[in-house]
């Protein structure tokens, strides 16, 4: 009787503890990438070694983002980025924690556009943002796609006035996180 016990009790805990794994997602290749726009030049950057984590329980959501892994087309962009835009020795990630708004809707099949509410930081900054993804879930993994707009300033990202023509005062910041289950 004693080992029956056990073994149920074993069986259930690993079950248990099988679920909640299920309920974490994670992705270390996440992607994100911006876009400036100008009359003068378009600057885009990509990154493709993003830190992300879902936990669809409670819909809570945490990105961590490494600055000096933005891969420009120009090699100058790339240090003048990193050295004196987002000073990334001095700041080396940028980071955003948020939730999940709408998720039960999302979760019963009634909408597919997630409205997310968060903290982002950037450049030593933390800002509230508000983004709308797309949010797909199934068994074998979570995906967000989207598009939302930051103004530079808000950061306390300075551009010379030399340069002000060339970059955007508000840039494009599109990202993809396809996530697995998470053990």
């Amino acid at each position: 009787m004693k080992i029956r016990l056990i073994f149920t009790l074993t069986l259930v805990f690993t079950l248990y503890n099988s679920l909640l794994a299920q309920e974490r997602y994670l992705t270390k290749q996440g992607s994100i990438s911006f876009f400036s726009h100008t009359q003068v030049e378009d600057i885009k950057a990509e990154n493709n070694q993003v830190l992300s984590i879902v936990d669809i329980s409670s819909g809570d959501i945490a990105i961590t983002i490494l600055m000096k892994s933005f891969a420009f087309e120009k090699a100058l962009m790339q240090e003048h980025f990193n050295e004196n835009y987002v000073e990334s020795d001095q700041f080396p990630k940028a980071y955003f924690t948020g939730k999940v708004k709408n998720l039960e809707e999302i979760l019963r099949g009634d909408n597919s556009i997630a409205q997310i509410e968060g903290k982002l930081t950037i450049h030593g900054v933390t800002k509230q943002v508000t983004i709308r993804s797309k949010l797909y879930i199934n068994k074998t993994k979570i995906e967000l796609q989207g598009k939302f707009i930051i103004l530079v300033a808000d950061y306390n990202i300075k551009i010379p006035a030399i340069v002000r023509n060339n970059i955007a005062r508000e840039v494009e910041v599109s990202f993809r996180l396809e996530h697995s289950p998470y053990n």
